[in-house]
Protein backbone atom coordinates (compact mmCIF):
# COMPACT_ATOMS: atom_id res chain seq x y z
CA UNK A 1 0.00 0.00 0.00
CA UNK A 2 1.44 3.11 -0.93
CA UNK A 3 1.76 6.21 1.12
CA UNK A 4 0.59 9.68 0.81
CA UNK A 5 3.69 12.46 0.41
CA UNK A 6 2.43 15.48 1.54
CA UNK A 7 5.33 17.64 1.39
CA UNK A 8 8.47 16.95 -1.36
CA UNK A 9 11.05 18.81 -1.80
CA UNK A 10 14.43 18.08 -4.49
CA UNK A 11 17.68 20.12 -4.47
CA UNK A 12 16.16 23.49 -2.77
CA UNK A 13 17.97 25.64 -1.73
CA UNK A 14 17.42 29.28 -0.18
CA UNK A 15 19.65 32.46 0.34
CA UNK A 16 18.30 35.20 2.50
CA UNK A 17 20.65 38.69 1.85
CA UNK A 18 22.77 36.89 -0.68
CA UNK A 19 23.67 34.55 2.29
CA UNK A 20 23.04 30.53 1.53
CA UNK A 21 21.14 29.64 4.15
CA UNK A 22 19.56 26.17 2.83
CA UNK A 23 21.41 23.91 0.68
CA UNK A 24 20.00 20.95 -1.73
CA UNK A 25 18.07 19.80 0.50
CA UNK A 26 16.00 16.90 -0.51
CA UNK A 27 13.06 15.61 2.00
CA UNK A 28 9.98 13.82 1.81
CA UNK A 29 7.07 13.56 4.58
CA UNK A 30 4.48 11.25 4.49
CA UNK A 31 0.66 10.98 5.78
CA UNK A 32 1.02 9.97 9.18
CA UNK A 33 4.31 10.91 10.07
CA UNK A 34 5.76 12.76 13.20
CA UNK A 35 8.89 14.50 11.91
CA UNK A 36 10.76 16.65 14.08
CA UNK A 37 13.57 18.82 12.03
CA UNK A 38 16.62 19.31 14.73
CA UNK A 39 19.45 21.90 14.71
CA UNK A 40 21.55 24.73 17.03
CA UNK A 41 20.67 28.16 16.25
CA UNK A 42 21.19 29.25 12.94
CA UNK A 43 21.17 26.05 11.10
CA UNK A 44 18.28 26.65 9.66
CA UNK A 45 15.34 24.87 10.56
CA UNK A 46 13.35 27.50 10.79
CA UNK A 47 13.73 28.32 7.46
CA UNK A 48 13.40 25.11 5.86
CA UNK A 49 9.69 25.16 7.44
CA UNK A 50 8.63 28.67 6.06
CA UNK A 51 10.37 27.47 2.75
CA UNK A 52 7.85 24.69 2.76
CA UNK A 53 4.91 26.78 3.32
CA UNK A 54 5.93 29.18 0.77
CA UNK A 55 6.65 32.21 2.95
CA UNK A 56 10.46 31.80 1.83
CA UNK A 57 11.82 32.30 -1.95
CA UNK A 58 13.80 29.70 -2.89
CA UNK A 59 16.97 29.99 -5.28
CA UNK A 60 16.74 26.49 -6.94
CA UNK A 61 15.23 23.33 -5.88
CA UNK A 62 11.42 22.30 -6.36
CA UNK A 63 8.77 22.08 -3.21
CA UNK A 64 5.60 19.80 -3.59
CA UNK A 65 2.78 19.88 -1.39
CA UNK A 66 0.47 17.57 -1.31
CA UNK A 67 1.59 16.41 -4.58
CA UNK A 68 1.37 19.67 -6.45
CA UNK A 69 4.36 22.47 -6.97
CA UNK A 70 4.53 25.03 -4.79
CA UNK A 71 3.22 27.91 -6.76
CA UNK A 72 0.08 26.44 -8.13
CA UNK A 73 -0.79 24.85 -4.63
CA UNK A 74 -4.12 26.83 -3.53
CA UNK A 75 -5.53 24.55 -0.86
CA UNK A 76 -4.03 26.19 2.07
CA UNK A 77 -6.92 24.90 4.39
CA UNK A 78 -5.00 21.59 4.39
CA UNK A 79 -2.33 23.37 6.11
CA UNK A 80 -2.19 24.07 9.63
CA UNK A 81 0.73 26.53 10.71
CA UNK A 82 2.09 27.81 14.31
CA UNK A 83 5.21 29.83 14.10
CA UNK A 84 7.69 30.67 16.73
CA UNK A 85 6.41 31.44 19.81
CA UNK A 86 4.52 34.85 19.63
CA UNK A 87 1.51 35.75 22.05
CA UNK A 88 -1.56 34.14 21.04
CA UNK A 89 -3.23 38.19 20.78
CA UNK A 90 -0.51 40.48 20.00
CA UNK A 91 -1.62 42.80 22.20
CA UNK A 92 -5.63 42.37 20.82
CA UNK A 93 -7.82 41.76 23.91
CA UNK A 94 -9.24 38.13 22.45
CA UNK A 95 -11.18 35.50 24.66
CA UNK A 96 -9.53 31.85 23.87
CA UNK A 97 -12.88 30.93 21.12
CA UNK A 98 -12.55 34.09 19.55
CA UNK A 99 -8.65 33.15 18.67
CA UNK A 100 -9.57 29.89 18.62
CA UNK A 101 -12.09 30.59 15.31
CA UNK A 102 -9.58 31.84 13.69
CA UNK A 103 -8.75 28.83 12.53
CA UNK A 104 -11.86 29.01 10.54
CA UNK A 105 -11.92 31.99 8.67
CA UNK A 106 -10.30 29.31 5.84
CA UNK A 107 -13.04 27.03 5.85
CA UNK A 108 -15.45 29.64 5.96
CA UNK A 109 -17.77 31.62 3.46
CA UNK A 110 -16.58 35.25 4.51
CA UNK A 111 -19.31 37.31 6.48
CA UNK A 112 -21.12 34.39 7.53
CA UNK A 113 -22.20 33.17 10.43
CA UNK A 114 -20.28 30.22 11.79
CA UNK A 115 -22.54 27.51 11.44
CA UNK A 116 -22.83 24.36 13.71
CA UNK A 117 -19.56 22.35 12.16
CA UNK A 118 -17.19 25.55 12.63
CA UNK A 119 -18.93 25.48 16.40
CA UNK A 120 -18.31 22.04 16.66
CA UNK A 121 -15.08 22.10 15.15
CA UNK A 122 -13.65 25.14 17.97
CA UNK A 123 -14.55 22.85 20.70
CA UNK A 124 -13.11 20.11 19.53
CA UNK A 125 -9.62 21.68 19.17
CA UNK A 126 -9.72 23.52 22.20
CA UNK A 127 -10.75 20.30 24.18
CA UNK A 128 -7.67 18.45 21.69
CA UNK A 129 -5.29 20.64 23.63
CA UNK A 130 -6.65 20.48 27.17
CA UNK A 131 -8.23 23.84 27.66
CA UNK A 132 -11.90 22.73 27.70
CA UNK A 133 -13.91 25.21 29.23
CA UNK A 134 -11.99 28.08 28.63
CA UNK A 135 -13.59 29.31 25.91
CA UNK A 136 -14.46 32.72 27.10
CA UNK A 137 -11.46 33.15 29.04
CA UNK A 138 -9.00 36.35 27.96
CA UNK A 139 -6.04 34.70 26.36
CA UNK A 140 -4.37 37.26 28.03
CA UNK A 141 -4.69 35.49 31.33
CA UNK A 142 -3.15 32.37 30.63
CA UNK A 143 0.12 31.14 31.09
CA UNK A 144 2.67 31.26 27.95
CA UNK A 145 2.43 27.34 27.59
CA UNK A 146 -1.60 27.87 27.90
CA UNK A 147 -1.66 30.31 25.06
CA UNK A 148 1.28 28.32 23.08
CA UNK A 149 -1.71 25.35 23.27
CA UNK A 150 -4.35 27.99 22.05
CA UNK A 151 -2.34 29.05 19.00
CA UNK A 152 -2.38 25.05 18.45
CA UNK A 153 -5.80 24.72 18.54
CA UNK A 154 -6.27 27.57 16.24
CA UNK A 155 -4.32 25.50 13.67
CA UNK A 156 -6.38 22.20 14.41
CA UNK A 157 -9.78 24.72 14.39
CA UNK A 158 -9.19 24.28 10.55
CA UNK A 159 -9.01 20.23 10.36
CA UNK A 160 -5.73 20.57 8.75
CA UNK A 161 -4.22 17.37 6.96
CA UNK A 162 -0.32 18.35 8.27
CA UNK A 163 0.57 20.44 11.09
CA UNK A 164 3.75 22.41 11.28
CA UNK A 165 4.99 23.73 14.43
CA UNK A 166 8.35 26.18 14.73
CA UNK A 167 10.22 25.73 18.35
CA UNK A 168 6.30 25.24 20.09
CA UNK A 169 8.50 24.76 23.25
CA UNK A 170 10.71 27.11 23.12
CA UNK A 171 10.66 29.46 26.63
CA UNK A 172 7.89 26.98 28.50
CA UNK A 173 8.44 25.83 31.11
CA UNK A 174 8.36 21.88 31.97
CA UNK A 175 5.32 21.46 33.43
CA UNK A 176 3.37 23.02 29.86
CA UNK A 177 5.95 21.12 28.05
CA UNK A 178 3.97 18.45 29.33
CA UNK A 179 0.67 19.19 29.01
CA UNK A 180 1.49 20.32 25.33
CA UNK A 181 2.87 17.25 24.47
CA UNK A 182 -0.02 15.54 25.65
CA UNK A 183 -2.22 17.55 23.52
CA UNK A 184 0.09 16.54 20.93
CA UNK A 185 -0.42 13.02 21.74
CA UNK A 186 -3.75 12.93 21.13
CA UNK A 187 -3.36 14.14 17.98
CA UNK A 188 -0.95 11.62 17.04
CA UNK A 189 -3.66 8.58 18.27
CA UNK A 190 -5.75 9.87 15.82
CA UNK A 191 -2.92 9.98 13.02
CA UNK A 192 -2.51 13.17 12.34
CA UNK A 193 0.53 14.46 10.21
CA UNK A 194 3.43 16.54 12.03
CA UNK A 195 6.60 18.49 10.90
CA UNK A 196 7.73 20.07 14.37
CA UNK A 197 10.98 22.29 13.94
CA UNK A 198 12.60 21.92 17.58
CA UNK A 199 16.19 22.67 19.11
CA UNK A 200 16.17 19.62 21.69
CA UNK A 201 12.57 17.69 21.84
CA UNK A 202 12.20 17.12 25.65
CA UNK A 203 8.71 15.90 26.32
CA UNK A 204 8.19 15.42 22.79
CA UNK A 205 10.72 12.91 22.47
CA UNK A 206 8.34 9.82 22.94
CA UNK A 207 5.90 11.61 19.94
CA UNK A 208 8.50 11.47 17.50
CA UNK A 209 9.24 8.93 14.92
CA UNK A 210 11.37 10.73 12.56
CA UNK A 211 14.11 12.90 13.06
CA UNK A 212 15.92 15.21 10.84
CA UNK A 213 19.07 17.08 11.86
CA UNK A 214 19.94 20.20 10.17
CA UNK A 215 23.67 21.86 10.34
CA UNK A 216 25.31 24.97 8.39
CA UNK A 217 21.88 24.99 6.06
CA UNK A 218 22.50 21.25 5.21
CA UNK A 219 20.44 17.73 6.26
CA UNK A 220 22.59 15.70 7.68
CA UNK A 221 21.03 12.93 9.66
CA UNK A 222 17.05 11.28 8.41
CA UNK A 223 16.19 8.62 10.03
CA UNK A 224 14.80 7.08 13.59
CA UNK A 225 15.45 9.50 16.32
CA UNK A 226 18.39 9.19 18.40
CA UNK A 227 17.77 8.66 22.30
CA UNK A 228 21.68 10.09 22.68
CA UNK A 229 21.17 12.98 20.49
CA UNK A 230 18.29 15.17 21.74
CA UNK A 231 19.63 18.15 21.47
CA UNK A 232 21.25 18.47 17.49
CA UNK A 233 24.39 19.85 18.90
CA UNK A 234 25.47 16.26 19.59
CA UNK A 235 25.21 14.89 15.87
CA UNK A 236 28.73 15.26 14.40
CA UNK A 237 29.57 16.15 11.35
CA UNK A 238 32.42 16.62 9.53
CA UNK A 239 32.60 16.91 5.54
CA UNK A 240 28.93 18.91 4.81
CA UNK A 241 29.61 17.27 1.41
CA UNK A 242 28.89 13.92 2.71
CA UNK A 243 26.09 13.13 5.08
CA UNK A 244 26.31 12.01 8.47
CA UNK A 245 23.68 9.15 7.75
CA UNK A 246 21.50 8.18 4.81
CA UNK A 247 19.05 11.43 3.57
CA UNK A 248 16.34 10.24 1.13
CA UNK A 249 16.22 11.61 -1.70
CA UNK A 250 13.34 11.40 -3.23
CA UNK A 251 3.80 34.40 -1.90
CA UNK A 252 1.62 32.36 0.09
CA UNK A 253 0.76 33.07 4.36
CA UNK A 254 -1.15 30.27 5.57
CA UNK A 255 -4.23 31.78 7.00
CA UNK A 256 -4.07 30.13 10.41
CA UNK A 257 -0.81 31.99 10.95
CA UNK A 258 -2.68 35.35 10.39
CA UNK A 259 -3.91 38.48 11.19
CA UNK A 260 -3.12 37.69 14.55
CA UNK A 261 0.43 36.78 14.89
CA UNK A 262 3.67 39.47 13.82
CA UNK A 263 5.98 38.25 11.02
CA UNK A 264 8.03 35.09 12.72
CA UNK A 265 12.20 36.04 12.46
CA UNK A 266 14.02 35.17 9.52
CA UNK A 267 16.43 31.68 10.25
CA UNK A 268 17.28 30.34 13.32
Amino acid sequence: MSTQTLVSTRDVAVALGGRPVLRGIDLDVHAGEVVAVLGANGSGKSTLVRTLLGLVPTVRGEVRLFDTPLDRFRSWERIGFVPQRANATSGVPATVGEVVAAGRLSRRTPFVPMRRRDKDAVAAAVEAVGLAGRLGDGVSTLSGGQQQRVLIARALAGEPDLLVLDEPTAGVDVESQEAFAAALGTLVDRGATIVLVAHELGPLAGLVGRAVVMRDGRLVYDGPPLAAFTEADHVHHHDHNHPASPVRTGDHVPSVAAPLDPPAREAR
